[in-house]
């Protein structure tokens, strides 16, 4: 054991003020020959024998600290320096801090306390108040340290009068490692002494008694002049010991009969002058507790009677060690919390009508759980979410730091034939499949879906949170706004399209100089680069670092980027379908000095920014995608990038909170992530991997996370495979491929169906030989999924028109082309009870081994990379590259960005390129009519035929339908 501690023993002993030394009073019984004073012989732990005549006597400055105290106090440091050690060797990087919350001066005790912790192995930190500072003042900090993650116990070291019960109970009692709080105490009477911390001063009374062999059986106790949870506590465990215990004030008038009768007395404030010694029987055992007194501030106890007894100080050191081991305590708790826990969910009970309600009656016929009490029941601090209103909350990413050495759940997809307008219900299967896994198997689930556009949620489609009795509640809420996520990419989009305009006015209206002085402004005399400016200097090959520095040639490479109108492909966006953005003119006011050009808007879940947020594994990587997006060349043919305009920190800023995935909550209250929105036919369509990253987290070995993408596999599942599973690293277990007996009629050859108007009898009466020729689709998508090496169960969503015979037929063909099985699903009208079959069959597909693997070497060029897609994926005959498409791939492999994986940007209503053709269309050459490149989300997308990417209104749209109740302030009409 190191030096400190007898340091620590010493320096209790010595007077720490100037001033006549501390005297140090003698309450203790006589000795065995009858002799007396403190000089003639020493009781137990060191305890001075006290005749009821004696005034007092002094233990010098150098005399030795009591064998029995020193020995007890080495005991729990060792012993606590041994458990940490323990924990640190399976998690080196632990060490547990002490924050200690001081008002006025204590030197006495800061010392001891600093030294006690550095001896243990534990960090400390003060904060010093001003002794005057009021009790918000101190709340305030108790504030801050409870939210500091860092700091695993807190101890306060102010003035008793001071300690208000609102100060006390401000402290978390996680942290509360004096037993202070009204919780820690409530688990102390209750009998839950090993889920609390107990009040080191009382603790180490018991000790102190205990180790010198007295039993407390019988005896009589009396506590005086304690308050709150010191008085609260001692009796409580003397209590338990056997022990009758008083509690009495200083003033109480029958005080010199209690006194008379204590075999051991506790005093819990400094004894006043008026009540005199001689009150207290020859051979008590006295423990001074007061707060003045173990802060080393103590008062006068009677005339001649100065300072700290020898019985006192052992209890302040003491004290100060049992500090240390629930300190240790505190830090092995909250190494446990950080390991993944058993859930401990409460689901909601549905009682599913019939007919079946509208989504949005259902929705709201649902009262959610509170998005905090969802949060702990899966595992989450409350540290790591922030509530947005009553049912949303995002979810701070260092959950995944905390959960690092957890091992992840299976990880399924859920993909779909080729879309129909008739529907095929993916998000719906994906919400009734985690239901029955969780509600109805107690299985830990996690749904992991995309945020859905505002444009199809007021054009055609409506809103994205499944149906009937599958949905995410509430349903209004996660298709309006949910918490701005789609707000904050139309910004940051938005920032850079105009940063690229506003370069090239100022480049085209101003000198190289004139240029980069504003660029490079003085600032209070001082000029100097900022740092995303230094990091263009470095590409630039430019070392220098003082802006006077630079030659003009130097300052005109650095200031000017050149930007060829010609060649900039970022645009513009709003989360709205309006066709009249599809061609705009931007720069028609003479301010703009002719610098027009023509342009256009997207839809804002097309920008690349939710590309980037989709893709991206952290902040730190979210910053550098963001910096190396493309918007365009410059006229020698370089890309010229986010970072080269220098917006790269900006946009992070307002991408910092949109990056956290959305916690909200299914109809039987399992837990869904909702997380970006990228199209699937124009983007990579598919949810955040950062939800998905954590989900598996959160589910823990043996749980399932289930996620979705968008429109058929041919195109959402592909990319997930040859995109977001290269960018995340992770593995899929299980596709569900979703059907419907009605839309594999339409791809039999069923008749066309048009919005509005009642379907025609092929879709509502049996029909045998439509079902099977549609089924030439699904047998497609299951042929596509098994390229990756995945099984596949099949989920046909049932209607009430669907006969049997129909669902047999489906099931049966399904299982014949190879799906690992194939079962019919009724969480629509009835919630997850309908879809257990469905979990039982994941559940089966997922204990298989995985095969899976990529379709193509992103090494590969980029032509044979699309003519694979086409190919093996769409089934068709070649590709045929326009002129400009192939000038695209030209100039991108030039760049050096042809090792990156392809996205199609390709119409989801067929195979092919033609929308019309259904079923599996044969010898078509796929057309690509241009290329682009995503370079901070890090694919290519070639645009297959005419693909718009931003979509516009039809005849009547939903918002036709969409109301609020202003006296309820209730949404209508959402579906």
């Amino acid at each position: 054991m190191s030096a400190l501690l007898p340091l620590v023993l010493r320096r209790l002993a010595r007077p720490q003020h100037p001033g006549p030394p501390r005297r140090l009073p003698s309450l203790c019984r006589p000795s065995s020959s009858g002799g007396s004073g403190c000089g003639s012989g020493e009781g137990l732990l060191g305890q001075q024998r006290l005749p009821d005549t004696q005034a007092g006597s002094s233990r010098g400055p150098s005399s030795p600290a009591p064998p029995a105290r020193d020995s007890i106090v080495r005991e729990i440091i060792q012993n606590s320096k041994e458990v940490l050690s323990l924990l640190q060797e399976k998690t080196p990087t632990f060490k547990p801090v002490l924050a200690v919350i001081q008002a006025g001066d204590d030197n006495l005790m800061q010392e001891v306390n600093q030294n006690l912790a550095e001896e243990a192995g534990l960090n400390i930190t003060h904060i010093c108040l001003p002794a005057e500072s009021g009790e918000d003042e101190i709340i305030d900090e108790i504030l801050k340290i409870n939210e500091d993650s860092r700091v695993h116990g807190l101890a306060l070291q102010i003035a008793e009068t001071s300690l208000s019960s609102k100060i006390l109970n401000a402290l978390k009692p996680e942290k509360d490692v004096d037993g202070l709080t009204d919780v820690n105490l409530g688990k102390l009477v209750r009998g839950d002494a090993h889920e609390c911390f107990i009040s080191p001063v009382a603790r180490a009374v018991i000790e102190l008694l205990e180790k010198s062999g007295v039993s407390l059986d019988g005896k009589k106790i009396l506590v005086i002049g304690a308050h709150g949870s010191l008085e609260a506590t001692l009796q409580c465990l003397f209590q338990r010991k056997g022990s009758m215990t008083m509690s009495s004030q200083w003033k109480t008038p029958q005080l010199q009969g209690k006194l008379q009768e204590a075999d051991i007395v506790v005093l819990g404030s400094p004894k006043p002058e008026e009540i005199p010694l001689s009150w207290i029987q020859p051979g008590t055992t006295v423990f001074n507790c007061s707060h003045d007194f173990l802060s080393g501030k103590a008062a006068c106890v009677s005339p001649g009677v100065h300072g700290i007894s020898p019985i006192a100080e052992d209890v302040s050191l003491l004290a100060a060690a049992l500090r240390i081991q629930n300190m240790v305590s505190s830090g092995r708790r909250w190494l446990r919390e950080q390991q993944h826990r058993r859930w401990r969910l409460h689901c909601l009970k549905l009682q599913p009508l019939s007919p079946v309600p509208s989504d949005i009656e259902i929705s709201r016929a649902q009262t959610p759980k509170a998005v905090e009490i969802l949060a702990k029941e899966i595992g989450l601090f409350a540290d790591e979410i922030e509530i947005y209103g009553k049912s949303k909350a995002k979810v701070r990413l260092s959950l995944l730091e905390r959960l690092k050495d957890q091992a992840d759940g299976k990880y399924v997809l859920v993909a779909g034939i080729t879309p129909t307008p008739l529907g095929e219900g993916k998000s719906t299967v994906t919400i009734g499949l985690v239901q029955a896994l969780t509600a109805h198997l107690n299985v830990n689930s996690f749904a992991c879906l995309r945020q859905p556009s505002q444009g199809p949620t007021f054009g055609v489609k409506g809103g994205a949170a499944g149906g009937g009795y599958a949905q995410v509640i509430p349903m209004e809420e996660f298709n309006l706004h949910l918490t701005g996520d789609i707000h904050a990419i139309t910004a940051a989009n938005n920032l850079l399209a105009a940063a690229i305009d506003a370069r090239i006015l100022h480049e085209n209206t101003q000198t190289d100089k004139a240029l980069y002085n504003r660029l490079v402004p003085s600032v209070n005399g001082v000029r100097e680069f900022s740092k995303i400016q230094l990091a263009r200097l470095k590409r630039l090959g430019i070392s220098k670092t003082d802006p006077s520095a630079l030659m003009e040639e130097e300052m005109g490479k650095f200031a000017r980027l050149d930007i060829d109108p010609s060649t900039i492909t970022w645009q513009r966006v709003v989360d709205t379908n309006d066709r009249f953005l599809r061609k705009i003119t931007v720069g028609q006011a003479s301010t703009e000095k002719g610098c027009s050009r023509q342009a256009q808007f997207d839809i804002a879940v097309a920008s690349e920014i939710m590309a980037v947020l989709a893709l991206t594994d952290s902040l730190a990587d979210m910053k550098e995608r963001l910096g190396r997006m493309v918007v365009a060349s410059d006229k020698n043919g370089q890309p010229v990038t986010a970072d080269d305009l220098g917006v790269t920190g900006a946009l992070t800023v307002l991408m910092k909170d949109a990056i956290k995935p959305n916690l909200m909550q299914t109809l039987e209250g399992t837990p869904v992530f909702v997380h970006a929105g990228p199209f699937a036919n124009i983007a990579h369509g598919n949810s955040s991997v950062l939800a998905d990253k954590i989900a598996l987290k959160l589910v823990g070995e043996g749980g399932f996370v289930v996620t979705e993408a968008g429109f058929g596999a041919d195109i959402g599942m592909e990319k997930f495979f040859n995109i977001k599973c290269r960018a995340s690293g992770l593995v899929p277990n299980v596709v569900v491929l979703v059907a419907t007996v009605r839309a594999l009629k339409m791809h039999g050859g069923g008749p066309s169906v048009t919005a509005g108007v009642p379907l025609k009898k092929e879709y509502t009466e049996e029909n045998l030989q439509l079902v099977a020729d549609g089924c030439c689709n699904l047998e497609k998508q299951i042929q596509i999924a098994q390229l990756f090496g995945v099984p596949v169960v099949v989920a046909l969503n049932v209607f009430k028109t669907d006969t049997r015979a129909e669902i047999d037929l489906v099931c049966e063909l399904a299982k014949r082309a190879g799906a690992f099985n194939a079962v019919p699903c009724y969480h629509w009208s009835i919630g997850g009870k309908g879809s257990v079959d469905l979990a039982w069959a994941v559940r089966e597909a997922a204990s298989k081994e995985s095969r899976f693997q990529f379709l193509y070497d992103v090494q590969l060029p980029i032509v044979e990379k699309i003519r694979t897609i086409a190919q093996s994926v769409y089934g068709a005959k070649d590709i045929e590259l326009s002129p400009e498409a192939q000038s695209k791939i030209d100039r991108y492999t030039e760049q050096g960005f042809g090792n990156l994986p392809i996205c199609m940007a390709k119409t989801h209503l067929s195979l092919s390129h033609q929308p019309d053709k259904k079923g599996v269309p044969k010898g078509f050459i796929l057309p690509i009519s241009d290329v682009r490149a995503s370079i901070g989300a890090g694919f290519i997308y070639p645009l297959v035929g005419t693909m718009s990417t931003m979509p516009g209104l039809p005849t009547r749209p939903c918002f036709y339908d969409i109301d609020l109740d202003t006296e309820t302030e209730q949404v209508k009409g959402l579906f």
